[in-house]
Formats: structure tokens, C-alpha cells, sequence
């Protein structure tokens, strides 16, 4: 009897998640005659089109819940009972699921089971029983977390009939802290680069403009969040997966040091034991308090009781900083390897003067002391020494999406002495040198820290925006940060602009990077990255508000000003 082919599995996947979606939740055809369509290879600005509004789909009231309330209102909403964690659910829910349609965002959908759980935790508010710190709040994760009785298959056509036989113990935390588990979000094929697309799941694309990346790995939570169907999302880390997203879809993200928030139980591309280089699990949302909540709830429950591989660090509530607080930042320049981007540039300036204006200080740190394009190098060798993803691949006879060939070859044309003198070793002797690496790193970091007494430090995310699909290329200026691991947070802080942005970029010699295009990535979101010393994870978030309250009042001071003139 023949096999399966991968092509029919992917079908009866797709048909599957489709039945799952109510009737009176697909999109209607007012809406979808409107789109320029292929949806991948036109502008759709999906967020400016008010889709979620002119669809008729969510009630005012559902609309109200999903667009005007921070995780942090929501949450005193479902205590007090001004909202029920039913009709939250219900909100996000039709929203994530109109998401879907339009950018192919999610992988798994629990609808009535979420609807379910959101009764039981309406019944116990009234009886007068909060059952945790996130109760009645609906949560989205990424596709690598396990629930039982679901599939988990990242992406690979040979796991998607594996079903998990048990949650992960994040997962069994947050249920713990009273959220309500509705979705899960897409990813790339592999984990491995920044466009979340792969063969079961299709292309996750960019609600502000359909033509761009979402980012990746956690490209779905990024997608979702930012058309606001949810509230709070959990990707992973381990090259800029959560960073990535909230850069190019316009969020607040956060990596957190590794094994803080739990990771284990994951459905992960790497064989078992590969755990000489970290992945982290961490937060994405619309709003920055959301980040701590987030944090603050999880390390609350002490995760190494359900997690042999989470530490067992309690979350320090640090004293609120005084409106007179100045911060000595490290400003993160430009590597000579990966040049930046005329918006990413714009937005950094901005940042250090309206940052300067207000009386911090800022310090540029020498690219040579900062080893972006070495920490690429040598992440890519820690990389190098497992194949699984590669297996998994094959297993199903599925052919490489895109992007992953496109990384490897934007691999293959970086040049890279650092490892030049450990090239020939090979196991166990490769490894242990490669460790010795990744400590001359740190060490010239630590150097710096000590000796500039940094607050923290703030610089760019990636190269560029969002890019067309495909394009993206190395992500130097995130991984840096894994390979040291350090805390960091996503602050979006503004758009690129094909007038004000409009000098050219070219390429020198030696240099790598996706193409620039004024016109392709105009409206595209900008953002800052602010990173601090590993485990010092509250502090980074702290820093990180300080920055952004910073930055947005003087956006808000420039919108009250235009709008009086």
C-alpha cells in the first residue's frame, strides 16, 4: 500500500483547521473582493483598513475589548467583573481567527475548549475565587509548546501527526495562573529564519503591509498581536525569535535570560541534549507594562517545580525609579560587516536626541569591542554541529521553503576570520573551543560594562524594517545577544518613510544585507532594541520603561502640538 504523500497530510491539515473556524466567522466578501490579491505580493495595509470594524464580524463591544485595553486594564476588568472572561475570550477569538484568514497566523485553533475554560473561570469569580494573577485573560503561543491531545510539528510535515501527550510546563503555569490557552501561532520551517513560512501552514504575512515579512521565528505571535488578536503572546528566542516579530509587526517583545521563564517540554528542531546554546521564552504585546505582568506571573509560581531545566530565580519587584532618574545608556553602533538601513538609522538618532533632550547620557560603544559579526560567526558554528532540523526534512520527502535557502546562501557569501584558528578541530575539542570564543566575547563586554557603568545599553534590531518575504538575510544584531545571553526588549518607535528615508543604500565591499527599498518598506514599523547583563532581566524591563516613556511622551507632545496648529 502506497504512502501518504506529504502534499495530501498538508491538505487534510488545512481543510481540518478551516472546519474549525465558525461560519459566521469567515470573512465575507466585501472584505476579501476589497484585497489585491496574491495577499504576499501586494501592499495590502491590512490595519489601515479597519478590517476587524467593516467585516461586522465582532460586535462594538468586542471591538472595544480587543482595541482599546492594555493587558493590564483587561486584567482588573476580569477581576472587578466589568468583563467576563467569556466574552474576552469570545472577542479574541473571532479576531485570531479573522487574523488567520487574512495572514495565515495560526497553526492550532481550541476555540470551544477556551470558550469552555472561560466558563469554569467565570463560575469561580463568582464564587468569589480569583484563580491567579492572568484569571480569564485569553493567550496565544507559539506552535513549539505542547498541548495535549494537539499537534506541535513546527513547521515539519514528518511530525504533524505526532500528538503530544502532555502540556509544557509553561503551559501548565499559565493554565495554573488562570489565562485562557485559545490559539497557536506559525513558524518558519526549521526555526531558523525570519520569515515564518513553511509547507503545512503557508506564508504568515505583515497586517501593515501584506507584502512584507512577519519576522520569524515567532512570526505568528508577532502577526496576531499586532492585528490585535491577542492580548498577550509567548514566543521563543534563540537568534531573535521574539525580537524579530516585534520589530517588523510593530509590538513590544522581550527575551528574557535563558531558562528564566520556562522553556522545557517544547517541540524544538535541535536533537535532545543540544543545550549548549539556549533558546529563551518570553512575551510579545501591544503594550510594555504587559511584558512584566507577564514575567512577574510566571516567576511567581517558582517554574522549576515544573521544570527541571527553568532556574529557580525569583522575579525582584524593583523600587519605581524617580521622574528625576537619568540613565547612562551604551548607544550600540552600526557593525562595519552589517550597515543599516536609512529608516533604522532615523529611528536611532531620533531616539538618542529626544533621550539626550531629556538628560540621559549616552555613550557610543566601538564596534570592535562589540563583536556583532563575530557572535553571528560563532553562533552559526554552535548551529552547525546538529542536522535534526535538516532530518525532520527529509523524513517527508517536503521540499526547503524559500527562506531557508535563502539563509544558507546569505551564510555562505559572510566572511568570517574568528574561527580561523580553531577551523580544523573537530567534537568534542570544537565545542570546548567554541565556548572559549563565546567567553572572549563576554569578557570584553563585561569589560565594558564596568568600565563605563552602563545602565544599559540601546541600538538596532535588525539591519532593516520589515523587508519583502524571503529577503531578510542574518540577523546579526539580535543573536549577538544569545550568544551572550543577555536580556532584551523591543520598543516600536515610529515608521520608515520613503521621503524621509530616501537616501540609497549600496553595499561595499565585504558587506551583507538585504537590499534597501524606500517605496517597498515605506510605513513599515521602526524600533530600538535595549538589552542589560544577563539575569538582570528586571532591570532591562525597567531601563526599557524608562526609555519608552520617554520616547512616547515626546510623541504624544509633537501630535498635541500638530493638532493646536
Amino acid at each position: 500500500m502506497a504512502s501518504t504523500t506529504w502534499e495530501t497530510k498538508v491538505t487534510v491539515k488545512f481543510e481540518t483547521n478551516l472546519e474549525r473556524i465558525p461560519g459566521e466567522w469567515l470573512l465575507p466578501a466585501t472584505i476579501t473582493d476589497a484585497l489585491q490579491t496574491p495577499l504576499a505580493d501586494h501592499p495590502n495595509r491590512l490595519l489601515l483598513m479597519d478590517i476587524a470594524k467593516k467585516s461586522g464580524i465582532l460586535s462594538e463591544k468586542e471591538l472595544d475589548i480587543t482595541e482599546n485595553y492594555t493587558v493590564e486594564d483587561l486584567l482588573r476588568k476580569l477581576r472587578e467583573g466589568d468583563l467576563s472572561s467569556l466574552e474576552v475570550t469570545v472577542a479574541f477569538s473571532k479576531r485570531a481567527a479573522m487574523a488567520q484568514q487574512l495572514l495565515s497566523c495560526l497553526t492550532e485553533t481550541y476555540f470551544p475548549e477556551a470558550m469552555e475554560r472561560a466558563r469554569f473561570l467565570d463560575n469561580e469569580r463568582a464564587r468569589g475565587r480569583i484563580v491567579g494573577p492572568l484569571h480569564g485573560l485569553p493567550v496565544s503561543l507559539k506552535d513549539s509548546f505542547q498541548i495535549t491531545g494537539s499537534a506541535a510539528s513546527i513547521g515539519f510535515v514528518s511530525l504533524l501527526e505526532r500528538m503530544s501527550e502532555k502540556n509544557s510546563p509553561l503551559v501548565e503555569i499559565l493554565l495554573s495562573l488562570g489565562a485562557v490557552v485559545y490559539v497557536k501561532t506559525n513558524i518558519p520551517q526549521t526555526m531558523m529564519t525570519a520569515d515564518s513560512h513553511n509547507n503545512i501552514f503557508g506564508r504568515t504575512l505583515n497586517p501593515h503591509n501584506t507584502s512584507l515579512t512577519a519576522g520569524g521565528s515567532s512570526g505568528g505571535e508577532g502577526a496576531l498581536v499586532a492585528f490585535r488578536g491577542s492580548p498577550l503572546g509567548i514566543g521563543t528566542d534563540v537568534a531573535g525569535s521574539i525580537r524579530i516579530p516585534s520589530l517588523c509587526c510593530g509590538t513590544y517583545g522581550f527575551k528574557p535570560s535563558t531558562s528564566r521563564i520556562p522553556f522545557g517540554g517544547q517541540t524544538a528542531p535541535v536533537g535532545d541534549g543540544m543545550s549548549f546554546f539556549l533558546p529563551s521564552a518570553g512575551p510579545l504585546a501591544k503594550d510594555m507594562p504587559a511584558l512584566s505582568i507577564f514575567c512577574r506571573s510566571v516567576l511567581s509560581t517558582r517554574p522549576a517545580l515544573y521544570d527541571s531545566t527553568a532556574l529557580d530565580v525569583p522575579w525582584r519587584d524593583l523600587s519605581e525609579p524617580l521622574p528625576s532618574t537619568k540613565l547612562k545608556l551604551g548607544l550600540l553602533g552600526e557593525d562595519p560587516v552589517f550597515p543599516l538601513h536609512p529608516p533604522v538609522k532615523r529611528a536611532l538618532a531620533n531616539a538618542v536626541k529626544t533621550l539626550e533632550a531629556q538628560g540621559h547620557e549616552i555613550i557610543p560603544l566601538p564596534a570592535s569591542c562589540a563583536h556583532v559579526a563575530n557572535a553571528l560567526a560563532l553562533a552559526f558554528a554552535y548551529f552547525q554541529l546538529d542536522d535534526t532540523a535538516f532530518s525532520h526534512i527529509a523524513a517527508s520527502g517536503e521540499p526547503l521553503v524559500p527562506s531557508v535557502a535563502q539563509g544558507m546562501h546569505d551564510f555562505g557569501k559572510f566572511k568570517s576570520d574568528f574561527l580561523a584558528d580553531i577551523a580544523d578541530l573537530d567534537g568534542i575539542s570544537r565545542l570546548a573551543a567554541l565556548n572559549v570564543k563565546r567567553h572572549s566575547i563576554a569578557e570584553d563586554w563585561r569589560a565594558m560594562w564596568q568600565k563605563e557603568g552602563l545602565d544599559g545599553v540601546m541600538g538596532p534590531v535588525a539591519q532593516s524594517t520589515a523587508v519583502r518575504h524571503d529577503t531578510y538575510g542574518l540577523p546579526p544584531y539580535t543573536l549577538m545577544l544569545n550568544v551572550l545571553d543577555y536580556p532584551a526588549c523591543i520598543i516600536p518607535v515610529g515608521t520608515a518613510s520613503s521621503e524621509l528615508d530616501a537616501e540609497p543604500l549600496v553595499m561595499g565591499p565585504g558587506q551583507l544585507g538585504p537590499n534597501y527599498e524606500p517605496k517597498d518598506v515605506h510605513g513599515a514599523p521602526t524600533a530600538i532594541q535595549v538589552f542589560t547583563n544577563t539575569m538582570r532581566d528586571e532591570e532591562c524591563l525597567q531601563v526599557a520603561t524608562i526609555i519608552d516613556k520617554c520616547l512616547t511622551a515626546t510623541v504624544q507632545t509633537g501630535r498635541a502640538r500638530e493638532h493646536r496648529m
